[in-house]
């Protein structure tokens, strides 16, 4: 489902909102030796073909392959290195449905710093131990909202730094070095698709590839179920949902915060929408084709070019960011099983 009038066309005045060239150099530079160069790979399998755009050139950034399995290590570490001695006494907090929280334990881990996450009860038992595996204390909520309002208490209380999940310059900056290095990886592309969250991963991205290759258009994909940044391009301005309803909890943010918000605004061309069915036959698409475990947030991009975007991006050159996956060996089962069965109640 393509959300329609959904535009976010750059100022006339190409003013440029969000990090430019030498600040992404920069980050990539203190990043070097820390995080993984992750690679590319290009979708010519004939077990994926026939599922893509036809005539389309697609390439994959394995961002599943970085530090504790998702983009998030990028922001995380930036994060953590912009903070003053003595906020690192009292160490940092932050919420996440799992990869935002096992890469924030992760870098304060690498840090020396202590960590505490606060997380949803419906997170993944596999992202919970992970983060406690890490050294980070994890505090469980009842749901996303609830754990916002925790992690601000806890801030309060602790005076530990809160490290957001998407907003802020630093978690923007982070993931435009991944899409920074993404446009050198496959410099001729015509489109990136991204998956978004709360925006950080869009804007950071699309902040990068702008500046590199202002020709590339960038699309944006959300759940429908979790569709908050759609929305607020909409209404002009950051928005909240009042419920949040996606099989893809690491895209399942209630809010959108100003600062992803005005730079995915400026730099982004369009968001798509597509649903949980979707994402979970992508899932098959890319473990039978690849063998590749993505969590559905991890198949969103490809559920995108297979879906609303298939015709859109026949014959161009196309890049897809993997953002990242970890996911329990059990419910990757279990989706899996969903998303084949799906596939057999299509067949005619």
């Amino acid at each position: 489902m393509i959300n329609p009038g959904v535009s976010t066309m750059r100022p006339m005045d190409d003013t440029l909102i969000g990090p430019d060239l030498d600040e992404i150099e920069g980050a990539e530079r203190a990043l070097a030796h820390r995080i993984i160069k992750t690679p590319v790979v290009s979708l010519r399998s004939d077990r994926i073909c026939a599922a893509l755009p036809e005539g389309a050139t697609v390439t994959m950034k394995l961002e599943l392959f970085q530090q504790v399995g998702s983009f998030k290590a990028r922001g995380a570490l930036l994060s953590i290195d912009r903070l003053e001695d003595a906020e690192k006494e009292n160490g940092v907090v932050a919420v996440s449905a799992g990869n935002h929280a096992l890469a924030v334990s992760w870098a304060a881990a690498k840090e020396g710093l202590s960590a505490k996450v606060v997380m949803p009860r419906t997170a993944d038992p596999i992202r919970v131990q992970g983060c406690e595996a890490l050294g980070a204390t994890v505090v469980t909520v009842e749901d996303i909202h609830a754990a916002f309002a925790e992690m601000d208490r806890i801030r309060e209380r602790e005076g530990r730094v809160a490290i957001h999940p998407f907003e802020g310059k630093m978690m923007t900056l982070g993931a435009a070095t991944c899409g920074l290095e993404f446009i050198r990886q496959v410099p001729a592309l015509d489109a990136i698709v991204v998956p978004v969250g709360g925006g950080g991963l869009l804007s950071g991205i699309s902040s990068a590839v702008k500046q590199v290759s202002p020709d590339c258009t960038v699309y944006g994909v959300e759940p429908v179920g979790a569709d908050v940044l759609s929305r607020s391009l909409q209404e002009g301005k950051p928005t909240t949902l009042d419920h949040v309803s996606t099989i893809a909890d690491s895209l399942g943010s209630p809010v959108s915060l100003p600062y992803s918000f005005s730079v995915a605004k400026a730099n982004v061309d369009e968001i798509v929408c597509v649903a949980d069915d979707e994402m979970l036959t992508s899932m098959v698409l890319l473990y039978d084709a690849l063998k590749l475990a993505a969590e559905p947030a991890c198949a969103a991009a490809t559920a995108a070019i297979c879906g609303p975007l298939r015709s859109r991006l026949a014959g161009q050159r196309v890049g897809l960011v993997a953002c990242g996956s970890n996911i329990a060996e059990q419910r990757m089962a279990d989706l899996i099983v969903e998303g084949r069965s799906i596939l057999a109640g299509r067949k005619p």
